[in-house]
């Protein structure tokens, strides 16, 4: 029985040994493709090559890759756990041909390897397959697509009884496409009979097709032939691809007689450590081993999505990792997993993926230490959510209450004026039976019964779809917790209303992500890119001569030439100007003749339309014409400043991972010729100490002033040799570029070692010096450093030497002074405000008895209600007493306006509380200022926005009193 790893082995050691380059799985994290949210299949990395966009050095490619489900369009979130087969996290095995072989070679393939029992074969018995194959399609009214023939007669050829050989008619099934535009074809699959027992429905003798679970697709072969375009035309393509997808999980189950995925042992082992740490055993319950599975499955996707820089979020791909890690701590509480537990497991995965993945075992302290921190935000969550609930509950219960009595208030209003005071008597002695009694006598006994029950009903409401759903969206608390909660109570639970919330929550989800169909590249270039290469001269210099223009194109497509005057896009065979790319901005600059006599054009950018093939952003001054020779003049000085900048990152990224630790990693980057930007993953703002010891770190291996070295070689010996990939590049196989710093102090023989394609310095001290300007989050768990060197650096010194000659000059003290004379100032400052706020309490106090002049009688009770100038709250707070004293009796309500607000307070005198209370006072205020507050029946404080509004507030205070005097 093959394990899983046995099984990923010989899966590309067969194709390896068929001529197919072995290419490593990519990030989850799709780079530089918005339309998807993760990598969710194998073709993803090689996208670019089947639009064109992309030229690999292999025609054939074999991998393993990584690859989630979990959010966006392939969802199968809620499903992982309570079936056999759907997983967050997944590993999809694929060859793949770039214009190489096509249908004969990939279905021999497949059939060798599924069928064949020679060593290095899966041996799969023949009469446990089945092949299905396009059966052809309406693509447009009378317009059809055949069905696929060759393919099932190619299956028949290997070996395939034609019994088993099913073609599927229609586009769903067997019929692959990219997008609504570009590459698609029809498919072949393999399906495997997995025998009754693994029927859902229970059948016994159910045929192929029947889709209860029994019969299951291993591998799907798509065969790219056409192209579609945008009015719906099939066009074939002149170079027809193959691209293979078999899920690892599914061939495991298989080749290891298993008719679940979990019971094999990429999932196994995880399941009895979950069962292990709660002590729930596996097998014992179904709703336990559904939760022991999501915590197998979540803790795989929790730390692979940490280890390729995904960090929890409210949205986006941070979202969908928070919902992942959050839906496994709701699962281990309900096996008993009170404490933090997900952090544990990511260590397991680790530990069981140490052979294809050894890159997690790297990170997975950094990826440990997440989960944890966002385990125990959740427990904070699920308890406010809990509070929350109970809150809820008894706000509803109130309105029904409040509506109950209302509607007895109605039906005899001028009989029975006290009704709500007799409930508020009822309610302070905690006796409804009091209350109950009183309606019995004055309504009667069957109107009393019905009272008495629709206020019992207010205990067994059921819970709104709307209001769960905002729990659910707001505080995060789960929709099934919250079923539970209402099981337990008794209580139904508006499950269509906390749907219908739902999609409208995801359609505006959809909504907001950005993604955008992915284009092939624009025909011109795409054929451009298959017979010419631009020569990245520019790593040599940034001038040179007898350039050949080999295209120009313009909105309309290829031209012959480009009057003076316009704009448009030329490939030259070789090129001095850098093209944008790893974080580096393109070189501007200038075309020329060949004698640098007559200026031709002026050149704004370049960049990489296709792999390997320069386009430069021009403006011509003279006519531009194919076959015509140039020279090229990037801007030197501006180049310079770039090399500098790029340089200097590789040395603050290297600073960061010794000062922080090695959990840093890339996360975006900016080369300009004005500052660097870099982007990492650190879950906590630098520490000032930290960002000198960085800053001082890089300055002295700048003074070290080694020279950099560039050295080309293969994509595993640099990354064996210690190189660092950044966040967001894509590497060839072969010919990349290592930069290295050297440092003979270190064991290693480098200070940094980076892949990288950019320009830098020939040795480190041309950098001059390296200042940090800015040091900020930019989101959950990702912090980013801006800093200036050379010149920049050093007129940003220039300024802050002046500003500090200025400070100090008007302090009247020496530069080294500055610091203790700005504390003494702000001491004296402390001190006068003290001394003017005693002043204006002082003055406020005098002015009690003309602030009491503003009072007035309502309903023979004393009420005020005044702004007082040139107070803070503390001020208000402190006039109380005094003018508690002088009023005796009565109600006040004082405001001060201090830094653009509202400071309110409200007093009722201990003789009044009974009949009115200070919060609810403040409550009403603070609402028509824009703010809240509350407190106590006798004192109460809150804040308002809108200053606008206050006089008009304090105004409302004497109507409010009223009502609330006649209430009683």
């Amino acid at each position: 029985m093959l394990t899983g790893n046995e099984i990923r082995r010989t899966f590309l050691d067969y194709f390896a040994q068929n001529g197919h380059r072995i290419v490593r799985s990519s990030s989850l994290v799709p780079i530089g493709d918005p339309t998807l949210l993760f990598t969710n299949a194998g073709m993803n990395q090689f996208k670019d090559v089947f639009l064109g966009l992309e030229q690999r050095d292999c025609k054939r490619a074999v991998s393993v890759q990584k690859c989630v489900r979990a959010g966006g369009k392939h969802n199968d979130l809620e499903n992982v756990g309570f079936t056999n087969r759907h997983h967050t996290f997944f590993e999809m095995l694929g060859n793949f041909s770039f214009g190489d072989y096509f249908k004969k070679e990939a279905i021999a393939f497949a059939w060798e390897l599924v069928t064949s029992s020679a060593p290095g074969r899966f041996g799969i018995p023949l009469d446990k397959l089945y092949f299905t194959v396009f059966g052809g399609a309406e693509i447009a009214p009378g317009k059809n697509l055949p069905p696929d023939d060759e393919a099932a007669a190619l299956w028949v050829h290997v070996g395939a009884p034609k019994v088993r050989v099913i073609a599927v008619p229609g586009l769903k099934e067997n019929f692959w496409a990219m997008g609504d535009t570009g590459p698609c074809g029809p498919c072949t699959e393999i399906h495997y009979d997995m025998g009754p027992a693994a029927s859902d429905a229970g059948h016994t003798d159910c045929q192929f097709g029947c889709d209860c679970g029994r019969y299951v697709e291993i591998w799907n072969l798509v065969f790219q032939e056409f192209n579609r375009d945008t009015v719906g035309n099939y066009a074939p393509l002149p170079k027809p691809g193959i691209d293979t997808g078999a899920g690892l999980e599914r061939f495991a189950a298989v080749l290891q007689g298993k008719i679940s995925n979990y019971e094999t042992d990429l999932f196994r082992p995880l399941i009895d450590f979950a069962s292990k740490l709660s002590g729930k055993k596996y097998g014992a319950a179904p709703e336990s081993d559904a939760s022991l599975r999501i915590l197998a499955d979540h803790s795989r996707a929790a730390a692979f999505l940490i280890s390729d820089g995904v960090m929890p979020s409210n949205e986006g791909r941070g979202y969908v990792l928070r919902k992942i890690i959050r839906r496994a701590v709701r699962h281990g509480r309900m096996v008993g997993l009170e404490r933090p537990f997900l952090f544990e497991m990511a260590q397991e995965v680790a530990e069981q993926m140490r052979q294809p993945y050894p890159e997690l075992l790297e990170s997975i302290g950094r990826v440990t230490a997440v989960i944890r921190h966002e385990e125990e935000r959740f427990a904070h969550t699920i308890d406010m959510g809990l509070r929350k609930w109970s809150e809820m509950r008894e706000l509803r219960a109130q309105d029904h209450r409040s509506a109950v009595v209302q509607e007895l208030e109605d039906e005899k209003p001028e009989e029975h004026p006290n009704i709500d005071k007799a409930l508020e008597q009822a309610l302070e002695v905690k006796d409804n039976a009091i209350f109950f009694d009183y309606v019995a006598r004055l309504f009667g006994p069957e109107r009393a019964k019905k009272f008495q029950d629709d206020w019992t009903e207010a205990d067994h409401l059921p819970i709104w779809g709307s209001d769960a759903f905002r729990l659910y969206d707001t505080f995060g608390l789960p929709p099934d917790f919250m079923i539970d909660l209402a099981r337990d109570a008794g209580i139904g639970f508006d499950q269509a209303g906390f749907d219908r919330a739902m999609q409208e929550q995801r359609e505006r989800a959809r909504a907001s992500w950005k993604g955008a169909h992915k284009e092939a590249a624009s025909p011109a270039y795409a054929k451009l890119g298959e017979t010419y290469r631009t020569e990245p001269d520019f790593y040599f210099g940034t001038s040179a001569r007898d350039l050949r223009i080999e295209a120009i194109i313009t909105p309309k497509g290829l031209v012959n030439e480009l009057p003076a005057g316009a704009e448009g896009e030329i490939v030259l065979d070789r090129t001095p100007f850098y093209a944008e790319s790893g974080g580096q901005i393109a070189d501007t600059g200038t075309l020329w003749n060949n004698e640098r006599t007559l200026e031709l054009a002026e050149v704004r950018g370049a960049y990489y339309p296709v792999t390997g093939l320069v386009a430069h952003r021009v403006k011509a001054k003279e006519t531009l014409r194919v076959g015509d020779r140039v020279a090229g003049d990037a801007d030197a000085a501006r180049r310079e400043r770039n090399k500098r900048n790029h340089t200097a990152t590789h040395l603050m990224h290297a600073a960061l991972r010794n000062i922080l630790g090695t959990h840093v990693k890339q996360a975006g980057s900016l080369v300009a010729p004005d500052r660097l930007r870099f982007d990492f993953s650190h879950f906590a703002p630098v520490d000032p100490a930290e960002l000198t010891d960085i800053e001082q770190q890089a300055n002295d291996h700048i003074r070290q002033n080694t020279a950099i070295e560039t050295n080309i070689t293969t994509l595993d010996d640099a990354l064996a040799s210690g190189a660092l990939a950044f966040f967001g590049d894509r590497y060839p196989e072969q010919n990349v570029r290592v930069v290295t710093i050297p440092d003979p102090g270190s064991p290693r023989g480098f200070y940094s070692k980076e892949l990288c394609g950019g320009t830098h310095v020939k040795r480190a001290g041309d950098i001059g010096v390296f200042k940090i300007a800015v040091e900020q989050s930019v989101a959950s768990g990702i912090r980013r450093i801006e800093a200036l060197t050379g010149e920049g650096a050093l007129a940003d010194y220039q300024r802050s030497k002046e500003l500090l000659a200025e400070v100090a000059a008007r302090l009247h003290v020496g530069e080294s002074e500055v610091n203790e004379a700005l504390e003494r100032l702000a001491q004296a400052q402390k001190q006068v405000e003290k001394q003017l706020e005693a002043v204006q309490r002082k003055t406020a106090v005098g002015k009690l008895d003309s602030l009491l002049e503003q009072k007035r009688n309502v309903k023979d009770v004393a009420v005020l209600a005044a702004q007082v100038e040139g107070l803070t709250r503390e001020g208000l707070r402190e006039l109380v007493d005094p003018l508690r004293q002088k009023m005796g009796s009565g109600v006040f309500v004082l405001a001060a306006v201090e830094d653009g607000r509202v400071a309110l307070l409200s007093s009722v005198t201990k003789d009044l509380t009974s009949r009115l209370h200070a919060g609810k006072i403040i409550q009403s205020v603070a609402k028509d200022l824009g703010g809240q507050g509350g407190g106590r029946p006798d004192l109460a404080e809150a804040g308002g926005k809108d200053t606008s509004n206050l006089k008009s507030a304090l105004d409302r205070v004497y109507p409010l009193i009223d009502g609330m005097l006649s209430s009683h």
